[in-house]
């Protein structure tokens, strides 16, 4: 009877004898948008397939966004582009208490680009009026002079040019669940990384801390959110990309993992 009992628990939780916990992705997530938010999605309300809400909006070129289940049975948005296309879900009509806001996102990437040299991708992207800085918090580079794959906060568009500030101390890692946090605080333009978690001081911008020109970098007062993948180069290896997203939240405090 013991066993008996043992063995419905199990079924009823979704575990097997045997089975692990090996990531993120085995937590249970379900009930993750509170009313306080600015923004959330966890994907449990809307229908597995392609993506479609009157939430938010989709921006694709050689993508596409799917809503599935995952193994533990929580739903997420498979993010499928090919070579340098992009997939973005779209938050609009954004708006901050004072521009000042956090965010964060649950990620799994199947494999990072390693061709061409210096391939530049982006998973989050800010825009909006005052500034014409498209503001990259969450997104990396393939360094073939080290070589490895980082994280690097990134800009484009505006008066300190195109650049991807990645850093070493933040290499990538394929095919695990990482937690993603990111705020953007218009006091001294900072933007500011945490990586399950942990904050990393080197993924850090600000008006003369970045990595584009010897220009002040000023963060647009933001009004667009897009989280999702672009890649900039075409030629890539691999030729086709895939990537989980789950619980995207954005938020006047911090949210946490």
């Amino acid at each position: 009877m013991r066993n008996l009992l043992a063995a419905l628990t199990a079924l009823m939780l979704g575990v097997t004898a045997g089975s692990v916990p090996t990531d993120a992705a085995n937590a249970a997530h379900h009930g993750s948008c509170p009313r306080h938010l600015l923004f959330c999605e966890d994907f449990e309300g809307l229908r597995p397939g392609g993506a479609s809400t009157l939430d938010w909006g989709i921006d694709t070129r050689n993508g596409t966004l799917t809503v599935e289940r995952a193994r533990r049975g929580n739903q997420v948005l498979h993010i499928h582009t090919v070579d340098n296309g992009r997939a973005f879900l779209r938050v609009d009509d954004f708006a901050a208490p004072g521009n000042r806001f956090y965010g964060r996102m649950r990620l799994r990437v199947d494999a990072f680009p390693t061709a061409p040299d210096w391939a530049h991708f982006t998973l989050v992207e800010a825009t909006g009026t005052g500034s014409s800085e498209i503001v990259r918090p969450i997104g990396g580079q393939y360094a073939p002079t080290v070589p490895g794959i980082f994280w690097g906060v990134g800009a484009d568009g505006g008066p300190t040019g195109d650049w991807t500030n990645w850093r070493e101390s933040a290499p990538v890692v394929e095919d695990t669940w990482q937690c993603f946090e990111w705020q953007l605080d218009p006091k001294d333009n900072r933007v500011v990384v945490w990586i399950d978690g942990v904050a990393n001081p080197e993924l850090t911008a600000s008006t003369t801390r970045h990595g584009g020109n010897d220009v002040p970098f000023i963060l647009p007062t933001v009004n667009t959110v897009k989280i999702g993948w672009q890649l900039y180069q075409g030629g890539t290896t691999p030729g086709e990309f895939d990537l989980w997203i789950d619980d995207i939240a954005l938020s006047t405090k911090r949210i946490g993992c």
